[in-house]
């Protein structure tokens, strides 16, 4: 079984046109992935789970160093001020790459620029859910009263800034309607008060949001996904609403490995080939599904094209917004 795993991943490297002393430095540095979020959140649950995977194909220990504060930015830059040699990665999303360099000022540096991707391995969409006791039953719904009542409905988030802040506001964007936004300090105050009728709606992540809606205590009614979720079969896109103006909606999390500009090519590639191994595989994939995410996968060259797609929606939408962090 050992020599199997081993053949697998040399005939990966050589596809990709691997040296032989490439393969043998990944196969022997130690790795320490940086989460920029404190430990129990998705972040943190796929960095551990691709840590598990990769020291198990590499043979040597890779580690999940957890470096929260500013909005995922103290960790962020602590990876692009290391050494590029391979030894420190990010365990990189949306926020902390495409969202935060055009939401913060004063940044001192750029994810986009300062960090070349490795791979991407797992999109996560928003659930948009409602009180149970609302009278909105879907999207199509929830436009009819946002253009009856405009300015009067109050949609909650984790934060400004957060993909749920700025998926409202590409959604009133693209519906011509006006929503409040109020921000709270994390997820489950925002959910606590939706449950109790004190705002409207909101867009969150999946797992909090899922355990309300399971007891009774929310109304799911729309993912932000281009495809229904395994763990909301029955809840429709937002896509799917039949409204002209949200044809093609989507919004969602992307998540991957990157590492400090300036890292060898020759080992990013190995890595890359390893690190989609271990996410190609089931253990990992189930760990996506339970925390409300599918698997999306991917080298540098197409991770780096969804950066570039995703900073520029981001980017405009938070200048359409107005929201900025000093």
């Amino acid at each position: 079984m050992a020599f199997a795993r081993r053949e697998l991943l040399l005939g990966l490297l050589a596809a990709a046109g691997l040296p032989a002393h490439a393969q043998q430095q990944a196969d022997g540095k130690p790795i320490r992935i940086v989460v920029p979020f404190a430990a129990g959140g998705g972040n943190d649950v796929f960095a551990r789970q691709m840590a598990k995977g990769l020291g198990e194909v590499r043979k040597s220990g890779v580690i999940v160093d957890n470096k929260p504060g500013a909005g995922g930015n103290l960790g962020t830059e602590q990876v692009v001020r290391s050494t590029p040699d391979g030894s420190t990665l990010l365990l990189g999303h949306t926020g902390t790459v495409s969202i935060n360099p055009a939401l913060y000022k004063g940044l001192k540096f750029d994810a986009r620029k300062d960090l070349v991707p490795v791979a991407m391995f797992a999109s996560s969409a928003l659930v948009l859910v409602v009180p149970a006791a609302s009278k909105v039953r879907s999207v199509a719904d929830l436009v009819k009263e946002a253009k009856v009542r405009p300015g009067l409905l109050d949609y909650a988030s984790s934060g400004s800034g957060t993909g749920g802040h700025l998926t409202g506001e590409l959604f009133a964007q693209r519906t011509g309607t006006k929503i409040n936004h109020i921000p709270y300090k994390g997820t489950n105050p925002a959910l606590t008060d939706l449950a109790g009728g004190q705002v409207q709606m909101m867009f969150s992540v999946i797992p909090p949001a899922l355990a309300l809606v399971k007891g009774g205590r929310l109304r799911a009614i729309a993912v932000t996904g281009a495809k229904r979720l395994p763990s909301l079969p029955d809840v429709p896109t937002v896509a799917e609403s039949g409204l002209r103006e949200l044809a093609g909606f989507e919004s969602t999390l992307t998540y991957g490995i990157l590492a400090p500009r300036g890292t060898p090519d020759a080992f990013v590639k190995t890595l890359s080939a390893q690190m989609l191994q271990v996410a190609g595989g089931a253990e990992f994939q189930s760990r996506l599904d339970v925390e409300g995410a599918v698997p999306l996968l991917g080298g540098p060259a197409e991770y780096a094209a969804l950066i570039a797609k995703e900073s520029a929606l981001w980017a405009g939408i938070v200048k359409a917004s107005g929201a900025s962090v000093d």
